[in-house]
C-alpha cells in the first residue's frame, strides 16, 4: 500500500494524538456553546457570581439604550398574562430585580399600580362609600386596561409612526361675524369667534336689560325673616377661551359685570374680572367716581369714568363760595356728568375694543371703563362671547378679526425639543420627588412646566426628579397624543385608569408607588400641573423636620367641616363625620417616604380607604399612619391654595403663561414674584 505525503511526515502515534486534540477541542467549543447563553441568562440575577461578572463585561459592551429595549421586551413578554388570566396574577408571579423593575417602568413609562380584577365581585351587604369607589376603580381599571391595549397595538403603533393627523395648522377665518338675538339665543348664548381677536378688533352688543325682579336665590340674597325679596337686575357679557382645554369649563378672559340693582352697595356699578380653573382674580369695580389721577391709565384712558353727580352737595361752604364768586365776577365752572351707562328696558349699545393695553367698553358713544390684559392670556385664546342674566340680545357683530390663529389647537402645542425633555433617572436615591397630577388634554399646562420650574438646576440634575401623572381620557385622540408625547419627553407616567373626577385619588396612590420603588425618594410631593414650585424652597422646608421622623408638610386645614350642599357637596353617606382630619391642601404638600410606603402597601392589600376628595384622602392616611409612628405635622400659608402671593413656595392656578412669567421672574430677579396683572 502506497503511503501519502503526510504519512510520511509524521509518524502514525503523532498522527493519533494530534486527531485525539482535535477531538476534545471540538467536544470543548460544543459545550461552550451551550453553557454561555446560560451564563448569561444567570448573570443578570446576580453580581456576586461569575455569572454577573460576565453581565457586567456584556453590559459595557453593548450600549446603554439597546440593553433597555431588549430587558423591557424580555420583561413584557414574561409578564404578559395569557388569555383568561388577570394581569395582576402575573404581574404577582412575575418578580424582577429592583434595578430591572426602574428599568423597565422609566423605559415603558407606565405606573406600576394596578387593581385585583376580583376583588369586591363577591361583596354582599350594603353599599358604603368604601366599597362603592373601590368598584368604580375596579370598573376605571378594567375599561383602562383595555384602552391602553388598544394603544399599544400595532394599528396604533401604525397611526404614530405615519403622523396622519396633524396637531398643529392655521385656520382659515373671517374678517368679521354676526348673528341676530334670536340664532344667538338658540346657540346657547354663545358666539363664536373663530380666530380669536387681535389689536383693534372690535365687537359690537345691541340689547337691552331687564326690569328688576324680586331675588330668591340665597347665594345672591340672604335674606332674614320678614324682609321683604332683594330686587335685582344685572347680567354678565364673558370673553371665554373655548378652545383652551376641550371639555373643561372655558376660562373668562374677561367678565364684564354691570349691576344695575341688587349689588351689596345698594348702587350701580360695574364689576370685571377673569377667572381661570374657576378661579376669580382680583375684581376691579367702578362705583360711579373716576379713577384717582395717580392710578395708572389704559392706551391713556383711565379705568372707571364717573357717573355719580356730587358737584353740588348743598352744604354752606359751597354756597359761600356760590355766592363769592357772583361778586368778584367769577365764571361758574360748568360740569356736565354722565348717568349710569345702563337703564332698565331701554336700548344700549355696547362696544368692546381690543387696544394695545387693554379692552376699552364704550356704551351709546361714551366711554365708561377699561380693563387692562392679565397676564395669564392673550387676544387670541378669546374664541367666544357669551352674554348671561337680565338682558336681551338684539344683535351683535364683531370685525377687524384675525384671519387666521395661530395656533389651532392651543391646549395640543407641543414644542419638541430635546431641551425640554427629562434627564435620566439617577442612580442612586434622590431627595425629593415631585409628582403632578395632570389631564390627559393639559397639553399646554405640561409643556409651561416643563419649560419654566422643572428647568431648576435641582431637576435639570436629576437631584431632584419630577413627573407627570396621567390617566387615560375618553376620547382616543387625546390619547394618541398623550402616547406620543410620553414617548418623546420622557417625563410622563400613565396610570392605566379611566380618568374621572372622583377616582383622581388613584394617580395620588400611583405617585406614591413611582415615588418609594421606581424612584426611591425621601421626601414625595404631590402638586398640580397648574402649581408653580419653588423646588428649593419646598426641599429648605422639609429638610426642618429633624432626621429620621415621619414628616406630612404643606397648607394644613384644622377642624375642615364638609360642604353639603352645592357643586362640591359631601354626602353623609360618603362622609359621615362633622369635621375631616387635619389635611394639606392639594396643590402641593409633601410626605416622608415611610407614609408613601404604608399608602402602597395598604392599597395592595385593599384596606386603604378611597375618598373623592384626593387631599382629604391624604388627611385620613396619614391620620391612620399616625396612631402607629408619630408624624410632624409643618403647616406653611406659603403653600398657596388660592393664586399667589410674594415669597410662596407653590403658586396655585397659574396659568400657562403665569407659569413663564414666574419663571422669568425668578431667573431675573432673583425673587419669587407673583404675575397677577400686566
Amino acid at each position: 500500500m502506497k503511503r501519502t505525503k503526510f504519512d510520511s511526515v509524521l509518524p502514525l502515534s503523532r498522527l493519533r494524538m494530534i486527531q485525539f486534540l482535535m477531538g476534545v477541542l471540538f467536544l470543548y467549543l460544543l459545550v461552550m456553546s451551550f453553557e454561555i447563553p446560560l451564563v448569561f441568562r444567570t448573570g443578570s440575577g446576580s453580581d456576586d457570581d461569575d455569572g454577573g461578572s460576565m453581565m457586567g463585561f456584556f453590559n459595557d459592551a453593548v450600549p446603554k439604550h439597546v440593553l433597555l429595549e431588549m430587558e423591557a421586551e424580555h420583561l413584557v413578554a414574561a409578564s404578559r398574562p395569557s388569555k383568561g388570566s388577570s394581569l395582576t396574577t402575573h404581574h404577582r408571579e412575575f418578580s424582577p430585580s429592583p434595578e430591572r423593575q426602574r428599568r423597565m417602568r422609566e423605559f415603558k413609562r407606565v405606573s406600576g399600580l394596578f387593581f385585583n380584577d376580583s376583588m369586591l365581585d363577591d361583596m354582599d351587604g350594603p353599599k358604603d362609600e368604601f366599597s362603592i369607589l373601590h368598584k368604580s376603580a375596579k370598573l376605571a381599571w378594567v375599561v383602562g386596561r383595555k384602552v391602553w391595549e388598544g394603544l399599544e397595538s400595532a394599528e396604533t403603533r401604525t397611526q404614530l409612526t405615519n403622523g396622519k393627523k396633524p396637531v398643529n395648522k392655521s385656520e382659515s377665518c373671517s374678517y368679521s361675524v354676526s348673528t341676530s338675538g334670536s340664532k344667538f339665543l338658540n346657540r346657547s348664548r354663545v358666539m363664536v369667534l373663530p380666530c380669536g381677536l387681535t389689536l383693534g378688533s372690535h365687537i359690537t352688543v345691541i340689547g337691552k336689560p331687564h326690569w328688576a325682579h324680586p331675588e330668591n336665590d340665597p347665594k345672591i340674597a340672604l335674606l332674614k325673616e320678614g324682609e321683604e325679596s332683594l330686587m335685582v337686575s344685572q347680567f354678565m357679557m364673558e370673553l371665554q377661551g373655548l378652545k383652551t382645554v376641550d371639555g373643561e369649563d372655558p376660562p373668562r378672559i374677561l367678565h364684564f359685570n354691570p349691576r344695575l340693582k341688587g349689588d351689596w352697595s345698594g348702587k350701580p356699578v360695574i364689576e370685571m374680572n377673569t377667572c381661570y380653573r374657576m378661579q376669580w382674580s382680583t375684581a376691579l369695580r367702578c362705583e360711579g367716581w373716576k379713577s384717582r389721577a395717580d392710578e395708572e391709565t389704559i392706551d391713556g384712558m383711565v379705568k372707571c369714568e364717573k357717573w355719580i353727580r356730587d358737584d353740588d352737595d348743598h352744604s354752606e361752604e359751597s354756597k359761600s363760595a356760590w355766592w363769592l364768586s357772583r361778586l368778584i365776577g367769577r365764571t361758574k365752572k360748568v360740569t356736565f356728568d354722565w348717568p349710569y351707562p345702563f337703564s332698565e328696558g331701554k336700548l344700549f349699545v355696547l362696544t368692546i375694543r381690543a387696544g394695545l393695553e387693554g379692552y376699552h367698553i364704550n356704551v351709546d358713544g361714551r366711554h365708561v371703563t377699561s380693563f387692562p390684559y392679565r397676564t395669564g392670556f392673550a387676544l387670541e385664546d378669546a374664541t367666544g362671547l357669551s352674554l348671561t342674566g337680565d338682558v336681551d340680545v338684539h344683535s351683535i357683530f364683531a370685525a377687524s378679526l384675525p384671519m387666521s390663529h395661530p395656533s389651532f389647537s392651543p391646549q395640543k402645542h407641543l414644542e419638541m425639543s430635546s431641551k425640554w425633555r427629562a434627564p435620566p433617572l439617577p442612580d442612586g436615591h434622590v431627595e425629593l420627588f415631585i409628582g403632578i397630577l395632570s389631564a390627559g388634554n393639559h397639553f399646554a399646562e405640561r409643556m409651561a412646566v416643563r419649560k419654566s420650574w422643572m428647568q431648576h438646576k435641582l431637576i435639570t440634575s436629576s437631584k431632584v426628579v419630577a413627573r407627570f401623572f396621567v390617566a387615560l381620557h375618553g376620547r382616543k385622540d387625546i390619547n394618541l397624543d398623550l402616547k406620543k408625547e410620553a414617548e418623546y419627553f420622557g417625563d410622563i407616567v400613565i396610570v392605566p385608569y379611566m380618568d374621572t373626577y372622583d377616582l383622581v385619588v388613584l394617580k395620588t396612590v400611583a405617585i406614591c408607588e413611582y415615588g418609594v420603588r421606581t424612584v426611591a425618594a425621601k421626601y414625595i410631593m404631590k402638586c398640580d400641573d397648574d402649581t408653580f414650585v419653588r423646588v428649593d424652597a419646598v426641599i429648605k422646608e422639609a429638610k426642618k423636620v429633624p432626621e429620621g421622623r415621619s414628616l406630612y408638610v404643606g397648607n394644613m386645614n384644622y377642624y375642615h367641616r364638609p360642604l353639603r350642599n352645592g357643586k362640591w357637596a359631601v354626602t353623609y353617606e360618603e362622609w359621615p363625620e362633622e369635621e375631616y382630619p387635619p389635611y394639606a391642601n392639594g396643590p402641593g404638600y409633601i410626605v416622608s417616604s415611610d407614609i408613601a410606603q404604608s399608602i402602597v402597601a395598604e392599597f395592595e392589600k385593599h384596606t386603604l380607604r378611597l375618598f373623592k376628595m384626593e387631599d382629604v384622602s391624604m388627611g385620613m392616611w396619614v391620620e391612620k399612619f399616625n396612631r402607629s409612628k408619630p408624624v410632624e405635622y409643618v403647616h406653611s400659608h406659603k403653600f398657596c391654595q388660592f393664586g399667589c402671593i410674594d415669597d410662596y413656595y407653590t403658586a396655585h392656578y397659574q396659568s400657562p403663561r403665569q407659569m413663564i412669567c414666574m419663571w422669568d421672574k425668578l431667573q431675573t430677579q432673583g425673587k419669587p414674584q407673583c404675575c397677577i396683572m400686566r
